[in-house]
């Protein structure tokens, strides 16, 4: 459903099992009932909006505040009773990496995911969720972990994209005339590389905690699910250290190439330099003004001159050609 602009999904789950759906104002009410949690979904909320849910839910004003501003970095942090769990998001647009925001409010009896910029909808998770009740009668903390499971899930099919996109540009790395633009291409790809990094690096630490500690909402038998994750996540940031040491590499390599093509450019500069400089030494001789120079009263000076300079010009290109100047 639709609330103002924000959209709004708010549902009431009991032993596992949905009851109803149920607007912003009906939250407290819901929670008044036994044996009763809350699961909200909101993408992009106004402020109005969310100081509503604050009220409903008795938020912290801090964590509100991080929630409505976004541009946040990954984090768990704790609020009373209440969890706050900052999460990034990624989503494949073609090639292109597109990255987003799913801030998270845990507690006892209630699940808010608020989203920002790019990110795939939450909906086919809440069906999966909803088609195993015995493991969402354990409450709150396994729809925590269906989240957490669901944005870990999109970050390996964008490092796939990254090693494709990256194997594309390696082959050209190695051609006898490389694109001039493959530094530039390396130089966004260690970007989007960082930024998925920096997305998927942080779960580790947030993973941890919600292991050891938060047992209220984290219940024993569901801690087993984000050891899972934790294994989705070291396999993510090992794929990403991989591909960040051989872009690393690879652009060293085209630097090294620039660096060698100008030096071909500088030698063959030379080399023509060098041939130039005969017919431009003999030429000045005879440019100037003396009464007495060799050759003047020979008949075949001009033509001996000339030979001379292209006997020696032309030994002088045969041999820079050979050990690889021209």
């Amino acid at each position: 459903m639709n609330e103002g602009v924000a959209r709004v999904n708010c549902s009431v789950y009991r032993h596992g099992q949905k009851l109803s759906t149920i607007t912003i104002d009906d939250i407290s009410e819901a929670l008044h009932e036994s044996d009763t949690f809350v699961w909200l979904g909101l993408v992009e909320p106004d402020r109005e909006l969310m100081l509503r849910v604050q009220q409903e839910f008795d938020l912290h004003e801090l964590a509100v505040e991080d929630a409505q501003k976004a541009h946040q970095r990954p984090k768990i942090e704790e609020y009373g009773d209440t969890l706050f769990v900052v999460l990034h998001t990624v989503a494949l647009s073609g090639d292109t990496v597109d990255f987003g925001e799913t801030h998270v409010f845990v507690g006892s009896r209630f699940v808010i995911t608020v989203r920002h910029g790019t990110s795939s909808s939450y909906a086919g998770v809440r069906e999966k969720t909803e088609r195993t009740p015995a493991r969402l009668a354990t409450g709150p903390g396994y729809v925590l972990y269906s989240i957490v499971d669901f944005i870990v899930d999109q970050y390996q099919p964008c490092m796939d994209v990254l090693q494709f996109r990256f194997r594309q540009v390696e082959k050209d790395l190695f051609q006898e005339n490389p694109p001039d633009s493959n530094l530039e291409t390396f130089y966004k790809l260690k970007n989007e590389l960082l930024a998925l990094h920096s997305a998927a690096g942080p779960l580790t630490d947030i993973c941890t905690q919600l292991l050891r500690f938060h047992g209220d909402i984290v219940p024993k038998e569901t801690r087993i699910y984000y050891r899972d994750i934790l294994d989705h996540v070291a396999s993510v940031n090992e794929a990403a250290d991989r591909l960040r040491t051989m872009i690393d590499a690879a652009m060293q390599v085209a630097l090294a190439q620039v660096t060698i093509r100008q030096n071909e450019v500088v030698k063959r500069l030379a080399g023509w330099g060098a041939i130039l400089a005969v017919p431009t030494m003999v030429f000045s001789w005879y440019g100037m003004n003396f009464e007495v120079m060799p050759e003047l009263k020979w008949q075949w000076s001009y033509p001996a001159v000339m030979s001379a300079i292209v006997v020696i010009s032309a030994a002088l290109h045969r041999r820079l050609k050979r050990v690889g100047w021209l």
